[in-house]
């Protein structure tokens, strides 16, 4: 008698398993975008005069009257804006974080919001600069040479070395901070202009401020998923990334300059918000995992709709008057954070 033995291969349970987790992603990535649609609609339906998500059909349709069609479309640019800095601050929060290995890091570890500031503050008191865009423009130079900076002093020959970069971006910050805090302190009208510019907001700006970031944020953005591979395989660590292929060097310096890139066109257009940059990836994580191939995709979606619901629930708690987003983002963002973390914490 001859006795057929039935072995198992592990093949069909992995290929059950990737299909579950292809799956997974897909939904999230569908609820993402819905989210994020709704949260278009929500920017361009709310705000201090009252208006129905039909009238914004009816203005897309140009149906509307004049008085209707003028505040709708006077929310275009908002919306434009809430978008583009949302994804820049996500991406550029999920690159620090994988670059540096900390899930503590964030945009402002390299210094680009105290440069921005100290720009700013510079040509508001000493060059009488005025309005958003010109603000955008010197805010740009500054978050962009701080960056630079930070990066020049944690370098070490061809390599980054991260505690020194880490150190490089906080003594920047104190330096640049207490010349803020000097100069806002000894001219009151700078510092009545430079405390909205500094909690971050997304009112009074105009498509001249959302075309003139848009080359950065672009640049930025590519060069963030051409990175997503080799990020991959520095989360291994540096002898293992070297052994797949990859130069752990270059990959952190094209990383920071990727970074810098976005974190300076977020800044520029709306100011140094906070938490999007730290709560948007750990969140990304919990949902998706640890690749970032998927990370830099999700973070932007999820940034983008994070920024403008809290823009959104700035405009109705207040109203008519406005709660800055840099206020909102911290108390929608400070639950997400721990939320992921717990759920990171039960994972592990």
């Amino acid at each position: 008698m001859t006795t057929v033995t039935s072995t198992h291969t592990p093949s069909g349970g992995a290929r059950t398993s990737r299909g579950a987790r292809a799956a997974r992603r897909a939904l999230v990535l569908a609820g993402g975008l819905v989210v994020l649609l709704l949260a278009c609609a929500a920017s361009l339906v709310y705000g201090s005069s009252h208006t129905t998500f039909g009238d914004v059909v009816d203005v897309l349709r140009g149906t509307a009257d004049s008085n209707v069609t003028t505040i709708v479309e006077s929310r275009y640019p908002r919306t434009a804006i809430g978008v583009l800095a949302g994804l820049c601050l996500a991406v550029a929060g999920s690159l620090m974080q994988g670059v540096t290995r900390n899930p503590l890091a964030e945009p402002g570890l390299l210094g680009i919001n105290a440069g921005a500031s100290a720009s700013v503050v510079t040509a508001t008191a000493f060059l009488g600069a005025s309005g958003s865009t010109a603000t955008m423009w010197w805010a740009l130079p500054g978050a962009l040479l701080a960056g630079v900076l930070v990066h020049a002093l944690g370098s070490a020959g061809t390599s980054t070395n991260l505690v020194r970069l880490v150190l490089a971006g906080a003594v920047l910050s104190a330096v640049l901070t207490a010349y803020v805090q000097a100069v806002t302190l000894s001219k009151p009208q700078v510092f009545d202009s430079y405390r909205y510019w500094v909690v971050g907001a997304l009112s009074g700006r105009d498509f001249d401020v959302f075309f003139s970031v848009l080359p950065f944020a672009v640049g930025g953005f590519l060069l963030a998923v051409l990175l997503g591979p080799s990020l991959n395989a520095l989360a291994l660590g540096n002898d293992t990334a070297s052994a797949l292929g990859s130069r752990p060097g270059l990959v952190r310096g094209a990383g920071l300059v990727s970074a810098t890139l976005l974190s300076a066109a977020a800044t520029a257009a709306v100011g140094p918000v906070a938490f999007v940059g730290l709560a948007v990836p750990h969140v990304v994580r919990a949902l998706i995992g640890v690749d970032f191939r998927l990370q830099i995709v999700f973070s932007a979606i999820a940034g983008p709709a994070l920024l403008l619901l809290a823009d959104v629930v700035g405009r109705i708690v207040l109203r008519p008057q406005e709660l800055m987003v840099g206020v909102v983002t911290a108390f929608i963002g400070a639950p997400a954070l721990l939320y992921a973390v717990r759920r990171m914490k039960g994972a592990s």
